[in-house]
């Protein structure tokens, strides 16, 4: 799975940019503030209908400009096919395109370019709060699993309205009447979400842990602990289970949602546990041993992904080698020899024999 080329028309600070890419290592060089983040975050967006810094989608379009248009041409299964999206500013809702047929939602372009991104904020995300962690799992199970993907959407969906039913329950009381309807969907999607977290999650600490066991020179053990609904004591159980399990906490909690007018149960507060030789990263891992075992699940993600649809998705590593030692860029270096990678860096020393270098300032390519 690679990117043959990209074209971006009104998109972040490009007003015109069009390049074809290498199928091995692509080094994106440039200054801070030149645009290198922005390509990641085009591919980003047509790899998952999303992008990764905002979730407003006017601050993708140029200042000024009308509408973005981004288009990439791909190969995938054997095949070349385009993908493209059209956003507009205001209200007017953004067009997505496969090989020239317009499409309905996201869900229709998934597996078509999948990719895994490993930015700067990543290498801490095992200390930051659970919301992060969950983000991690959502942006790789919304492109490995469609059914997935469409649970995502309508908890949230769900999960939204009754907030606000809770939310406004005083000044408009007659609206818990719709409490029932909105934990029915929730404990039906949210047995969903969990179930296929804790499956993935399992499959990625074997990955992770060969490959920080690679990293540690064999003296560290990594392992993974999800968390979820106190009610659910097997998050692997069938989908019937989980759902009664979910039930029961909504139930045990009814009372209490009213009164902190909050929702208080199902699984968008999941989180999981990165430990290192059965201690947690989170409390006790040292800076250096926090960015290992982040970097070991991004290259676990992208063993899976291979796995599982037998494409390596393309590597998108946004100034990380920047953040490294010289021996943990050594090791992430000579992870990223197979398949399609694209670096940005400010310098180009560390890894230009492997790969063709893309020189970008103000938003275009310097020849």
């Amino acid at each position: 799975m690679r990117i043959l080329d990209l074209s971006l028309n009104g998109f972040r600070n490009y007003e015109a940019f069009q390049c074809a890419f290498d199928p091995g290592v692509n080094l994106i060089v440039g200054e801070n503030a030149q645009g290198k983040t922005n390509l990641l975050e085009a591919i980003c967006y047509l790899s998952r209908g999303a992008a990764f810094r905002t979730r407003k989608e006017s601050e993708l379009i140029r200042f000024g400009a009308d509408f973005a248009d981004l288009e990439a041409r791909v190969a995938s299964y054997d095949r070349e096919q385009s993908l493209r999206a059209v956003l507009f500013a205001g209200r007017r809702p953004r067009q997505l395109w496969l090989s020239g047929v317009k499409k309905k939602s996201r869900e229709e372009l998934n597996g078509i370019l999948n990719t895994v991104l490993f930015c700067p904020e990543d290498l801490l995300v095992l200390k930051k709060g659970a919301a992060d962690r969950r983000k991690l799992l959502n942006d790789a199970l919304c492109q490995l699993r469609p059914r997935y993907a469409k649970a995502l959407e309508e908890y949230n969906r769900y999960y939204a309205q009754k907030a606000a039913v809770l939310r406004d329950r005083i000044e408009r009381p007659s609206l818990t009447e719709l409490l029932p309807e909105y934990n029915e969907k929730m404990a039906q999607n949210g047995a969903i979400l969990i179930q296929t977290r804790a499956r993935y999650l399992a499959l990625l600490a074997d990955q992770a842990r060969v490959h920080h066991g690679a990293f540690s020179g064999g003296r560290e053990s990594l392992s993974l602990r999800y968390d979820t609904v106190s009610t659910v004591t097997d998050p692997t159980a069938p989908l019937r289970e989980l759902y009664d399990r979910l039930r029961e906490h909504q139930e045990s909690h009814a009372r209490a949602e009213l009164e902190s007018m909050q929702c208080l149960s199902g699984p968008h507060k999941d989180d999981f546990e990165v430990l290192l030789n059965d201690l947690s990263v989170k409390t006790y891992g040292s800076q250096g041993q926090t960015r290992t075992a982040a970097i070991s699940l991004k290259l676990a993600e992208r063993d899976l992904f291979e796995q599982d649809t037998g494409q390596l998705p393309v590597l998108l590593l946004d100034d990380v080698l920047s953040e490294l030692d010289p021996g943990r860029q050594d090791f992430v270096i000579n992870q990223i020899r197979r398949g399609q990678v694209l670096i940005t860096c400010c310098e180009s020393d560390r890894v230009t024999d492997i790969g063709q270098t893309i020189r970008i300032r103000n938003g275009r390519v310097m020849n």
